[in-house]
């Protein structure tokens, strides 16, 4: 199985779920930029439930191209962002395990949002130890072949469960740091499943590791 893919945001676990069970991913540079999609955005749960952490980016013209999208740094939202993720993880079972790498990444100031994407799909797939081919296009195809085409379909207005693929995967309920206060909610940022059930995140998603 193939997939392409567009850049997400610390990609949540339908994602993560076709990036680890394809032989080949292919990320999407040349398509119209989309606005409130995942591509800027993730998802972690806090102590107030679901809470969306939304990269700021510059628009320079009505139309651009994903692979053109500049990350805005007017505003400290780096701070913000890690700080939000420490107040909701700092009491996980493996927060500490990864602290240190995921902070080096707020540290940084890439020019584009997809290199910052990139970052963080790398710093996962290293985290797990999964060895996985990743490319990016090199042209937009409206109806590429051989592949499965998930660009539209991983977002966030459409519901997982749509997904034959992962949904009943992706329904299972596993430990979260707030369980005691509120219902499991699925789908989250794979940050989620990685602070609470580390190197046991790929088991959740049904993937045994061939490296």
């Amino acid at each position: 199985m193939n997939s392409l893919l567009s850049s997400a945001y610390w990609p949540n676990l339908q994602y993560f779920a076709h990036v680890l069970h394809s032989e080949h991913v292919q990320i999407e540079l040349y398509e119209h930029y989309q606005k409130q999609s995942f591509r800027n955005r993730c998802q972690i749960l806090s102590a107030n439930g679901k809470l969306d952490l939304s990269i700021p980016v510059r628009h320079l013209a009505k139309k651009e191209l994903t692979k053109d999208i500049e990350i805005s740094y007017q505003e400290n939202w780096q701070a913000k962002h890690w700080r939000a993720i420490i107040s909701a993880y700092k009491n996980s079972p493996y927060f500490e395990h990864f602290e240190m790498e995921m902070g080096v990444i707020y540290s940084k100031k890439p020019k584009f949002l997809l290199d910052f994407n990139k970052m963080q799909l790398e710093l996962i797939l290293d985290l797990l130890r999964v060895k996985k081919e990743i490319s990016y296009t090199t042209e937009f195809e409206h109806e590429p072949l051989d592949c499965i085409d998930l660009r539209e379909r991983i977002h966030p207005k459409t519901d997982f469960n749509t997904d034959l693929f992962c949904s009943d995967m992706l329904s299972k309920p596993y430990y979260q740091t707030f369980s005691e206060k509120m219902a499991f909610a699925p789908n989250l940022s794979i940050l989620d499943l990685l602070f609470n059930k580390g190197l046991e995140s790929l088991s959740y998603l049904n993937y045994t590791n061939k490296t």
